[in-house]
């Protein structure tokens, strides 16, 4: 059985993004809705609810981007499109990446690139490496459900750290 080609999303960004996250790949559940983090056990909405300081998980989709954007974040994933069979990224297969180098470089107020996972910081770093010495880059554990090694505090701590990169 062929593993089906999945696409990602367009990035959500505007010239304020501050700070660019970014996953490796959409999940069964976030494609099937065409949003960003849909599944319900994926602590992504949660986790940014404390680095912001604001409600998200309660508001429609369209609120929680704009609240986002607000706030100078932005989100995108590092593979363009890959063959896949589920949502795990260990079963990511030729993946093609997007730009986000000519991303990167369209984003003046731009400080930092964290990448929300393992999958995403492995194949992120490699493209962004030559501009490491202006933005920073930043590996945070994975919102994931699969990622359950980690308590969801101990993800929150790390994942807080981003408050910086946006003051």
């Amino acid at each position: 059985m062929v593993a089906e080609r999945k696409r990602s999303f367009p990035p959500v960004v505007d010239a304020n993004t501050r700070v660019l996250i970014l996953g490796s790949l959409p999940g069964e559940a976030s494609l099937a809705a065409g949003q960003y983090y849909a599944n319900p056990r994926n602590a992504f909405w949660r986790l940014l609810e404390g680095v912001l300081d604001t409600p998200l998980v309660a508001r429609p989709y369209a609120d929680r981007l704009s609240a986002l954007r607000a706030r100078g974040i932005g989100l995108w994933d590092v593979v363009a499109e890959a063959e896949r069979r589920g949502s795990l990224d260990a079963a990511i297969l030729n993946p093609r990446a997007n730009d986000l180098l000519a991303l990167v470089e369209s984003l003046p107020a731009l400080r930092a690139v964290a990448f929300n996972g393992g999958t995403a910081a492995k194949l992120g770093r490699r493209l962004l490496a030559s501009l490491v010495d202006s933005v920073a880059l930043i590996t945070l554990p994975s919102s994931s459900p699969a990622h359950a090694a980690q308590s969801f505090e101990d993800k929150a701590l790390a994942w807080n750290t981003l408050s910086v990169r946006l003051a």
